[in-house]
């Protein structure tokens, strides 16, 4: 059975193409216009296994916000729709990344219910042509659209850019982890029968 997934988002603000292969092998084709975005949508692509595809064309001549959510958006879409109804899967994920002096732990659940804790200290205001606050919409639209628990730490750390890199690795390998198929498992993992 192939994990995977395309989404397609086109609005009056961003057009988006997305392809997600959850059993991958961390390939990725990155291109939002917002080079830091692409280069944390690579690593978690690398860190998580995933193979992902993005093509985003936004209103960056406003800003970047719709970009970065939409992209978000799509994501938890193409996370959701390429596994299911999660039959079989582990369903938790827990992973701290360290990185340099910062330190950033990721604990989630595919429960089918969307919360995002994300408890983050970031100093720099912007990162390349990102505002840092944006950091949080992509992961409230990953969270709320793949329908997951998110819960994000950070444990240590003084530079902007190497706690939002630690968090989206740790988020990428905790999510390889919950998503990976248990033999044990039978069915839906939920003493509810779904998730």
């Amino acid at each position: 059975m192939e994990r995977t997934a395309t989404i397609e988002r086109n609005t009056n603000e961003t057009q988006i193409r997305l392809s997600l292969a959850v059993d991958g092998t961390g390939l990725a084709s990155v291109e939002t216009g917002i080079g830091f975005l692409d280069h944390m949508l690579t690593l978690f692509a690398h860190h998580g296994r995933f193979d992902l595809d993005v093509r985003a064309v936004g209103d960056l001549h406003v800003d970047p916000h719709h970009t970065v959510e939409d992209v978000g958006i799509a994501l938890g879409q193409a996370i959701a729709e390429a596994l299911g109804d999660k039959a079989g899967i582990v369903r938790y994920g827990n992973f701290s990344v360290p990185m340099d002096e910062a330190l950033v732990l990721c604990s989630l659940d595919l429960s089918g219910r969307p919360y995002l804790v994300l408890d983050v200290e970031l100093t720099n205001p912007r990162l390349g042509e990102m505002d840092t606050e944006l950091v949080q919409d992509f992961f409230q639209a990953v969270a709320d659209n793949a329908r997951m628990n998110l819960h994000i730490r950070q444990l240590s750390g003084r530079n902007t850019h190497h706690i939002v890199e630690a968090a989206f690795k740790a988020v990428a390998r905790a999510l390889d982890d919950a998503t990976q198929l248990d033999p044990r498992v039978q069915g839906i993992p939920s003493t509810k029968g779904s998730v």
